[in-house]
């Protein structure tokens, strides 16, 4: 049986410019945050995507610094920040499933800030994967350049657990800080890098732990001998309290990726678990070359997702991606920590997945996106490779990638992959599953796809166990698309 498709009616306020975010299943209903010019709403929509009302937002400053989202069955809480003269001001509101707000929103946290006439982003919100645990944070500099910490952690009612102040030494400018991640239990966990000169790959590190109540941070320096590792990412399995660090890894500056760094902590009883390098073999390598030479085969690859396995092992998936124009060609080597690193968001940015049509647009002129094949990678518990396959795509776009990459969606018993094939002169979504053991299946073509609707896969969001909703662009105007599988 083919998935059917439902979509919602196009809005006369939804224009193309407007800025999102699906917040999911509340109550019964499908809410999407929306944003346009400091006009800010939530949509809600019945199971059939029939509108029921639009909320609007008016206890929202015009200018908004950022804007995060926590969704649970009964409310949603708004973590927002503003700027006024030269403070800047964090709250939280909570707006119940029937749309209502039955308090004001509560002030968390302000900070005076030097120069009044710089708009800046203070504060960042973490909440564990339960949802029941939320840290707001800020981080400052003394004198010394050392990072100090001004945490505040929250249960899921915005009760206060926590509040601490704790230094973190920053040796050289070399630093940096990265994959912030919280437990289901309070800890706060995230990796301090040490990179080459020219910020290419890294050269050391460490994982950094602070428990629930504790205003001290422990180091966890990481082994890399003499390997070089690009952008690490962490993944936590709270249900083993362990941590699992990992990356790409190279033999010499420049050189091909050779394999997987995997590091993997247990952050409850302190100790390491393994650390090890697997090599990627030559029979994988020539399944996800593509286009480049079997020794450089990964070389445009990026890491995507961790999935945590039952058995205590792991599911990576890595995109191949690359941009090509007549002046410059970009490669992970010139562009990855350089001017434009911002150009793929949902790989660094840890703090939101809003999708906003500016950023998009005004990317260097004359650039065309790649996004190729994705590769899937399961490990066992102890970091052995049990199976490999590759999703094949080939999606190319002009001047902007929206309508470019991919959705995963897990349904439990598989793996699916959205994503948009080219078809003359149109985008097809394309349906891709894969089993537990690697098979990978091409499925039939979405049921009531309509013409017009061009969809932005990447941007979708899993609302429930075997539900996504998609965001499209038809004509001018933002619409989203459900399907259940």
């Amino acid at each position: 049986m083919a998935q059917k498709v439902t979509y919602t009616d196009p809005e006369k306020d939804d224009f193309k410019t407007t800025e999102f975010e699906i917040i999911g299943k509340v109550g019964g209903k499908i809410m999407v945050y929306k944003s346009d010019r400091g006009e800010f709403a939530v949509s809600t929509y019945d199971n059939d995507l029939k509108p029921l009302q639009r909320i609007p937002l008016d206890f929202l400053p015009k200018k908004l610094l950022s804007m995060d989202l926590v969704a649970y069955p009964d409310r949603v809480l708004f973590f927002y920040q503003f700027q006024r003269k030269d403070a800047v001001f964090a709250f939280c509101a909570t707006m119940q499933a029937d749309g209502g707000f039955n308090q004001a929103p509560l002030l968390l946290d302000s900070t005076r800030i030097g120069n009044a006439t710089v708009e800046n982003k203070v504060y960042s919100v973490q909440f564990s994967e339960d949802k029941s645990k939320i840290m707001l944070y800020k981080i400052n500099q003394d004198r010394q350049n050392d990072n100090i910490f001004y945490t505040f952690l929250y249960d899921s009612s915005m009760l206060l657990i926590n509040n601490s102040r704790v230094s973190l030494p920053m040796e050289s400018k070399k630093h940096f800080l990265g994959n912030f991640s919280l437990g289901n239990d309070g800890d706060f966990i995230f990796t301090k890098l040490e990179r080459s000169n020219n910020r290419d790959v890294m050269i050391g590190g460490q994982l950094i732990h602070k428990q629930p109540t504790v205003d001290s941070f422990a180091t966890y320096p990481f082994a890399l001998k003499d390997q070089l590792v690009d952008e690490l990412k962490v993944k936590l399995d709270n249900s083993t309290k362990r941590v699992l660090t990992t990356g790409f890894y190279y033999k010499q500056k420049r050189g091909n990726v050779e394999g997987l760094y995997i590091n993997k902590f247990d952050f409850g009883q302190k100790q390491s678990v393994y650390e090890k390098f697997v090599d990627f073999s030559q029979e994988l390598k020539a399944s996800a070359k593509g286009d480049a030479s079997t020794a450089g085969a990964f070389n445009d690859y990026f890491l995507r997702r961790i999935v945590n396995l039952k058995s205590g092992g792991f599911l990576v998936t890595a995109e191949c991606f690359y941009t090509t124009s007549r002046y410059q060609p970009y490669n992970r080597w010139n562009y990855l920590y350089g001017p434009y690193g911002g150009m793929y968001p949902y790989y660094y940015s840890p703090y939101s997945s809003m999708y906003n049509p500016w950023y998009y647009n005004n990317g260097p002129q004359g650039y065309r996106y790649h996004y190729d094949n994705v590769a899937v990678l399961s490990y066992d518990e102890e970091g052995n490779l049990q199976w490999s396959n590759i999703v094949n795509k080939q999606q190319y776009d002009d001047g902007s990638d929206m309508f470019l990459s991919y959705l995963m969606v897990n349904v439990g018993s598989e793996l699916r992959f959205l994503f948009n094939e080219p078809d003359r002169r149109n985008w097809l979504v394309t349906d891709n599953s894969i089993t537990p053991d690697g098979k990978i299946s091409h499925m039939p073509t979405l049921r009531n796809l309509d013409k017009g609707y061009t969809w932005m896969p990447r941007f979708g969001k899993q609302i429930g166990a075997r539900t996504v909703l998609v965001p499209c662009v038809y004509r001018n105007y933002i619409c989203f698309a459900k399907i259940d599988f």
